[in-house]
């Protein structure tokens, strides 16, 4: 397997330290028949993405909700990460079963940014009617299921993410500064943060 990139951003940023939860859940990836694609494509993303300074927990899991289950709640309660995102298992085949997962550990979803990325999809291709991704929260985490293919997850989270930092934000979740010429993330200009308000922040 090639090395993944599990840390990154800008330490002069404005933004707070994130860390972010990254899920494969594939049954021939997780066995070692194929490396494993998808996850290193949401870690790229990341990496020229997000200026605030991160870390990443990467995991690759089979088609398991029991598994999936697990492995969301710990990134999200133990290892605190603020977003979790899953790639692989929303189709309508009988393993795929990432989206009843994603509900069971979440206590409250939403669906528009599922509806968001199938709009995206049905521009490239007339299968996206097929997924079922969704997002959810759990406390104080945003899990968000992506499509399997490392093509698909760059046409829909470059443009889904553009909402995830503020909604984040909302959450009481910390800061995220994006690299605006990847991702120009959207806030209500009250709730922007710059340089001079970052350091009054950090002093209280």
């Amino acid at each position: 397997m090639s090395p993944v990139q599990l840390l990154g951003g800008d330490p002069l940023s404005v933004g707070d330290p994130a860390v972010f939860g990254v899920i494969t859940v594939s049954d021939r990836a997780s066995s070692g028949v194929y490396e494993d694609l998808s996850g290193p494509a949401i870690l790229q993303f990341f990496s020229e993405a997000v200026q605030s300074p991160w870390t990443a927990k990467y995991a690759v899991i089979p088609d398991e909700q029991p598994i999936i289950e697990q492995t969301i709640k710990d990134m999200a309660d133990k290892e605190g990460c603020c977003l979790v995102v899953t790639t692989g298992g929303t189709g309508p085949a009988p393993r795929d079963v990432t989206p009843e997962a994603t509900e069971a550990v979440c206590s409250r979803m939403l669906p528009g940014y599922g509806e968001q990325m199938r709009a995206i999809s049905l521009k490239y291709v007339p299968t996206a009617v097929l997924s079922r991704q969704t997002a959810g929260i759990r406390g104080r985490t945003l899990v968000i299921n992506l499509p399997g293919k490392p093509k698909s997850i760059r046409e829909t989270f470059d443009e889904v993410f553009k909402s995830i930092p503020y909604c984040i934000q909302l959450m009481q979740g910390p800061y995220i500064e994006t690299n605006a010429a990847v991702v120009p993330a959207f806030r209500p200009p009250a709730e922007k943060r710059s340089a001079a308000t970052a350091g009054v922040e950090q002093g209280r």
